[in-house]
């Protein structure tokens, strides 16, 4: 018989996974070599104590047990290599191979032996599953339950994370079940202990992450939170990061501790755990050391009586016994002088801490994003509002966070201080844009200046200017432009549609004819004056004497290369907030100098207006005169060629007078009528034929009203 045995693409099972790697098997002992990490475990054949072959997903398996409690596991045997194997174990081990088969029944009722460092669940005589105790993180208690949690693996896709076994009660007195299943599971678990007296105590302290009220024990090695519902037993090595943050209110405190790997309560995952305190508590504290102990172990860091604030006691002793430093906020002020900033993520409102390496938001859900991690920020306007603006921050993994409704005022900080960690913004040629974009939709407060609102209202006056000057020179052609002799061709042309509806209009009182006019004259006064406005727009006279200047705007013009030297690099609109600030903190008397410049300034436009007024009235009367002029020209000779043509244009029916009226005036329209008709035009008497024939009449009807 060969001394040894090697067997390729064999399978380790160590905490769940399944390493592929190489196993030969000599006199010696059992060696197997992980191909992917390299790394060798060695069996000596004088540990070995049973040797085990029993059917596996992966075909054969063989599970070795050692004398001091290990278990080893090695799958991806053939079926043929089962007689191969037996008698190399008895010839060089002197162990027996002994054949297995694991119950597949599916049933979950059954007893748990413990042999070594192996929990094994049998249903009769053929196991179910086994655990190794070593993979137990914790384990906890309840009535007829014990729970058992497990370390995480991260090189497996899929971990099992928590198992629970019922416990049935027993008669037998003075023996818990459920005190000697976890008593037997803690004697070979991974489980953090807690052996001997805590160094302190702190009692019902509040918790937002997880919610509740714990008690804190300080362990030289742990943390032991206890609470009414739930434990958690945190390493100080699992410790990342401790944040010391004060609340917008200015009367709490918060205290945040990053955990990595986070505490599990379920399935939920804690990465932060958050105390509140309140600045008015206070605390008197006793370590459980003597005082050469605290000096040896602490360096001064702690004394063995300290007292003072709840959250300086508990920040203090956590930084000596995890040997990490306090993070506090920087030199940030927000626009109400907290050093946070109040907005949502997800949802929820919390608070945003902008620090000298990161930003941290508490509390629901906690974030904490390093600025190297940070890819780009950008500032985006409110979803729903004006009055705020989003703050997004992506990270170079592609991971986004929006932190909403946070106040417009707070823009100006927030961006001098991203600006200031040279962090790349992604909409840094917009900032201008946004900024005035924000300042147009403020608030007119009395109390305080706003620059934007002086412009508006300058602006506003000269447009009222525009509108009345113009109204100067064209009121009279307003009221003058409806003249039924001259304007009846131009509005019949231009509502033809309705021409018809009139035309055949029987006896009907004067008051009738006299209403139709009316209307159409207010057509004309609709369409008139905004032709006349927009001209008035376009043809803005240069010569025009300019706006006065208010007093703060003539303030502004000299002080603002003064402002610019003070702060270089200032843009518009900070400059403008900034001047704003200043006119408003200055005396009364140094206002009222300016003020009395800007009085003479309005005096002098106001006699300068009349002068320019009296000079752009005269010759704006004389210009309308004569288009006034000209254009009564070309409607007579329109009108003349007209009925020289033989009246081929439909004649327009707009205005049709009643029968009655007086022999000296009538129109075209009469005429036309009454040389269309057929059978009355016979029967009438020839004295209202005569009246109607001669063609000229209407030319001399029409010069009268000119």
């Amino acid at each position: 018989m060969a001394d040894t045995l090697e067997f390729n693409e064999i399978y380790q099972e160590v905490k769940g996974s399944m390493n592929d790697g190489r196993l030969r098997l000599s006199r010696q002992g059992v060696i197997f070599k992980n191909s992917k990490t390299g790394k060798v475990d060695n069996i000596q054949a004088s540990e070995l104590a049973e040797g085990v072959w029993r059917r596996v997903a992966l075909g054969h398996g063989l599970k070795l047990l050692t004398k001091n409690g290990h278990v080893y596991k090695y799958d991806g045997f053939r079926e043929s290599e089962f007689d191969k194997l037996s008698e190399f174990f008895k010839a060089h081990y002197r162990l027996e191979l002994a054949e297995k088969d694991l119950c597949v029944k599916g049933w979950n009722w059954g007893t748990v032996r413990f042999g070594g460092q192996l929990l094994s669940f049998d249903i009769g005589e053929q196991p179910v599953f086994e655990i190794p105790l070593s993979n137990v993180s914790q384990c906890t208690t309840g009535k007829n339950e014990v729970t058992l949690e497990f370390h995480q693996n991260d090189d497996a896709e899929v971990s099992l994370m928590e198992v629970r076994f019922y416990v049935p009660p027993t008669q037998e007195d003075g023996v818990d079940p459920v005190e000697a299943f976890a008593q037997n599971v803690l004697s070979k678990a991974d489980v953090i202990q807690a052996t001997g007296d805590a160094i302190c105590i702190f009692r019902e302290l509040q918790c937002l992450t997880p919610r509740g009220r714990y008690d804190i024990r300080i362990y030289p090695t742990f943390l032991h939170l206890h609470g009414k519902t739930f434990d958690y037993k945190i390493p100080y090595t699992t410790v990342l990061r401790l944040f010391l943050l004060p609340h917008k209110d200015q009367r709490q405190m918060f205290f945040v501790i990053s955990l990595d790997p986070p505490i599990k309560q379920g399935q939920t995952r804690y990465h932060f755990l958050i105390l509140l305190f309140s600045k008015d508590e206070d605390i008197s504290l006793t370590l459980n050391m003597n005082e050469e102990e605290v000096e040896k172990r602490f360096e001064g860091r702690l004394t063995k009586n300290m007292s003072g604030s709840l959250y300086e006691m508990v920040s203090r002793v956590m930084k000596a016994l995890v040997n990490r430093k306090i993070t506090v906020p920087g030199n940030f002020q927000g626009h109400s002088g907290a050093q946070c900033i109040t907005c949502s993520y997800k949802a929820s409102s919390g608070l945003l801490y902008p620090l000298e390496r990161g930003f941290i938001y508490v509390h629901k859900p906690p974030v904490h994003i390093r600025f190297d991690e940070i890819s780009f920020v950008n500032f985006a306007r409110g979803t729903t509002t004006t009055r705020s603006f989003d703050f997004e921050i992506e990270t170079k993994q592609g991971t986004q966070y929006t932190f909403s409704s946070i106040e417009r005022e707070e823009y100006g900080k927030l961006f001098d201080f991203v600006n200031a960690k040279k962090l790349n913004i992604k909409n840094r040629g917009l900032k201008e844009g946004m900024k005035q974009s924000y300042d147009e939709y403020a608030d007119s407060d009395e109390d305080q200046h706003d620059a934007y609102l002086e412009r508006m209202k300058e602006e506003g006056k000269i447009r009222e200017e525009n509108a009345n000057d113009s109204s100067d020179g064209s009121g009279e052609e307003t009221d003058e432009s409806f003249n039924p002799g001259e304007e009846d061709d131009d509005v019949a042309e231009e509502f033809d549609s309705n021409a018809s509806a009139s035309s055949t209009s029987g006896d009907g009182d004067s008051d009738r004819d006299e209403k139709k006019p009316a209307k159409k004259a207010k057509v004309a006064k609709d369409r008139r004056p905004r032709k006349k406005q927009l001209e008035s727009k376009k043809g803005k006279d240069p010569q025009a004497p300019k706006r006065p200047m208010s007093a703060y705007m003539l303030w502004l013009n000299a002080n603002r290369e003064r402002i610019k030297s003070e702060h270089p690099g200032i843009s518009v609109t900070d400059l403008s907030r900034r001047a704003g600030e200043l006119w408003k903190a200055m005396a009364k008397d140094k206002k009222e100098e300016w003020d009395r410049k800007a009085e003479e300034a309005r005096r002098d436009y106001e006699r300068a207006m009349k002068e320019y007024g009296v000079g752009s009235r005269a010759e704006g009367s004389r210009t309308e005169r004569s288009k006034k002029k000209k254009k009564k020209q070309e409607k007579r000779a329109r009108g003349k060629g007209e009925r020289r043509g033989g009246g081929s244009r439909a004649p327009p029916a707009t205005k049709s007078p009643a029968k009655g009226t007086s022999d000296s005036f009538k129109s075209k329209e009469f005429v036309s009528s009454d040389e269309s008709s057929s059978a009355e035009s016979k029967k009438e008497d020839s004295e209202e034929e005569g009246a109607a024939s001669p063609a000229p009449s209407s030319e001399e009807s029409a010069s009268p009203s000119d």
